[in-house]
């Protein structure tokens, strides 16, 4: 230390400048340090798929196409090796040259960044691989910050020492922005092409690849020209990489690509949607971040039915007074084909099918006819069409006339009350209610003597399902909208599970009360519901003062209901199930069936023809009501 003898200030120079050095490369490193502070962790493999994403459903009909699609809109997950090679290859070469050279973050592109940046004294150049890209959308916050920036660059070299590269170029293309409200090439593709992502052109993948950089300002369907010329750079990328020939880049750069028509939506989906998202919440305790639920519903249909509901509403709307309108149509296992919650889902989302409580009227004498003839009464059995008073009640027909003595099945046939409130009391209204119980009303409803006549409130839903065993022989039918739903990865985590309907009423008697509502078809109330070539039975409904008229009827394969009112509840002009509601409902009901062969319905065949025993004992009744009637008439 001879160096300093005699000189203790260049001594204590040089200590202090170490000191000075020392604490300098402490701070910057106590300070790169700090950067990593609060960095989170990477989420394991597959929550990678789910991570920081916004809820999205995707819904298919019966068929598997696409109806709609809530919130953002994810796609279904799409594999590597699915793709043909140029399609994966365009994005690297957009995105990220040196994709399989780097090991998470490209040194070399950062400091050519950093120094065009330099340069330019602004931002003018980027240098994130794809890789980091995955990790800033995956697992950081947007922010532009240096800290940000570290975290990002760490983190994208740990996932890289996670995955390989296959697995996170699959990821990107599976989580990537591109606009819209689209993520992932899988929507992407559907969207702005119409196909699968498997069915891409040349020209149609390198115009994609254009998107992650600037997926707003480079919209396909609203700057065409902006990304061609970016399209351009992607294409001679990848030829300069070898992916392409001279020719197919050529080729893809003259291509005449034509965008996909945006899909139509049938406002009528609203309800569909809504119904089944709730319904999607009951079935699962935890709903997936992103998931497909496939429905009964067939589209094309539903279109077709709408349109037709629609149209006839229009043409007797004013003349009728009816403000709405619900329908349903299932078939016999309980898919619901077609649903049908109001006029206008974008006015008002209200679910009349499923979730209007309104008095059935005549639409629920069924369940009271079911239960007599459960309790022994046969169809031919004759009961006096008179006054009847019941606990200070005194049902009166439509017509408000009696037509004396009339067989049971004439009674169903011609919607007679006094018959209807009669036989209540003769099987007792607690058996009436359990029948309908039975067939599927859960209503909670109370024994009062009225709800012979429809008088006490159901969901079209509902009403219309408790039919189904008389269409099925006496087996309930579960009506349901949901066959499956799967995440967008394709893991199937709900499946309608197949099962025998409970049968809930004896098939003879069914086919009995199926014979009857075919009369009501034939002959009776319900004429102007008939759908040629069909065999149909069902029966009308009015409630008081037409607040409220329905028709519900069923073929050997439909089951349908619809209702009619306003929802305030004002009257109608004069509208009766037999009129506005069985026209709409033939309208449906033959759009339903066209292109089914007609077949038979069981019992609708089995005219009900009377012994010439009965036929004396009806007409002796009859000839002895008339007479009383004459002998009344006479003393006025």
């Amino acid at each position: 230390m001879g160096i300093f003898r005699g000189r203790p200030i260049l001594k204590w120079s040089l200590v202090s400048g170490f000191i000075l050095v020392l604490g300098a490369l402490l701070a910057v490193w106590l300070y790169w340090q700090s950067l990593y502070r609060g960095m989170p962790s990477l989420p394991e493999t597959a929550a990678l798929w789910e991570a920081n994403r916004e809820p999205a459903i995707e819904y298919v009909d019966r068929n598997g196409k696409t109806i709609a699609i809530r919130g953002p809109r994810y796609g279904r997950a799409i594999k590597i090796d699915e793709l043909p090679p140029y399609v994966p290859r365009a994005f690297i070469a957009a995105e990220d040259k040196r994709f399989y050279e780097h090991d998470g973050a490209d040194t070399q592109a950062m400091a050519r960044a950093a120094m065009s940046n330099v340069i330019s004294r602004r931002t003018v150049s980027g240098a994130s691989t794809i890789t980091q890209q995955l990790v800033k959308n995956l697992v950081l916050s947007p922010e532009q910050t240096l800290k940000r920036k570290v975290q990002e660059v760490r983190l994208a070299r740990q996932l890289e020492e996670k995955l390989s590269k296959s697995e996170i170029l699959e990821l990107y293309l599976n989580r990537v922005y591109f606009g819209s409200g689209f993520y992932g090439l899988g929507a992407a593709s559907r969207f702005y092409f119409g196909k699968d992502p498997q069915d891409l052109t040349l020209a149609e993948a390198s115009l994609l690849a254009t998107l992650p950089k600037a997926p707003s300002r480079l919209a396909l369907d609203d700057n065409m020209e902006g990304a061609k010329q970016r399209q351009v750079y992607v294409l001679s990328e990848m030829l300069q990489a070898g992916f392409i020939t001279p020719e197919s880049a050529q080729i893809a750069m003259n291509a005449d690509v034509a965008l996909a028509p945006e899909p139509e939506q049938d406002p009528q989906f609203g309800f569909i949607l809504d119904a089944a998202t709730e319904r999607a919440k009951e079935l699962l305790p935890e709903l997936p971040d992103d998931m497909v639920i496939k429905l009964t519903i067939d589209a094309e249909l539903q279109g077709q039915v709408s349109e037709a509901l629609e149209a006839r509403m229009t043409e007797e709307a004013e003349e009728s007074q009816a403000g709405q309108t619900a329908a349903i149509i299932m078939n016999r296992e309980g898919h619901v084909l077609a649903l049908y919650g109001g006029r206008d889902y974008t006015e008002n989302q209200y679910n009349r099918a499923m979730q209007a409580r309104r008095q059935p009227g005549s639409a629920f004498k069924p369940f009271v006819f079911a239960a007599a003839l459960e309790a022994g009464i046969g169809p031919y059995d004759v009961r006096v069409d008179q006054p009847v008073t019941i606990d200070d009640w005194s049902p009166k027909n439509f017509s408000r006339a009696f037509m004396g003595p009339v067989t049971i099945s004439e009674a169903l046939r011609d919607s007679l009350n006094t018959i209807a409130a009669t036989l209540a009391q003769e099987t007792s209204v607690e058996s009436v209610i359990s029948i309908a119980r039975k067939f599927g009303i859960s209503e909670d409803f109370q024994p009062f003597p009225s709800i012979a006549l429809g008088s006490q409130e159901v969901t079209l839903w509902e009403l219309t399902r408790a039919y189904g065993p008389f269409m099925t022989g006496g087996r309930r039918v579960d009506p349901y909208l949901i066959e499956t739903i799967e995440t967008t990865r394709g893991d199937v985590i709900y499946q309608r599970a197949e099962y025998e309907p409970a049968r809930v009423y004896d098939r003879e008697l069914a086919e009995t009360m199926t014979a009857m509502m075919a009369d009501v078809i034939r002959a009776g109330t319900g004429k102007a519901a008939s759908v040629q070539g069909w065999p149909i039975a069902g029966k009308t409904g009015t409630s008081q003062s037409s607040r409220d008229a329905w028709f519900v009827g069923y073929s050997s394969e439909l089951l349908g209901g619809v209702w009619t009112g306003n929802d305030d509840d004002t009257p109608m002009n004069k509208v009766t199930g037999g009129g506005l509601p069985a026209r709409l409902w033939s309208d449906m009901m033959k759009i339903a069936h066209d292109g089914r062969s007609p077949s038979l319905l069981r019992g609708a065949d089995k005219l009900i023809q009377l012994t010439p025993e009965q036929q004396a004992r009806v007409g002796y009744y009859r000839d002895l009501g008339m007479a009383f009637s004459g002998l009344a008439g006479s003393t006025n």
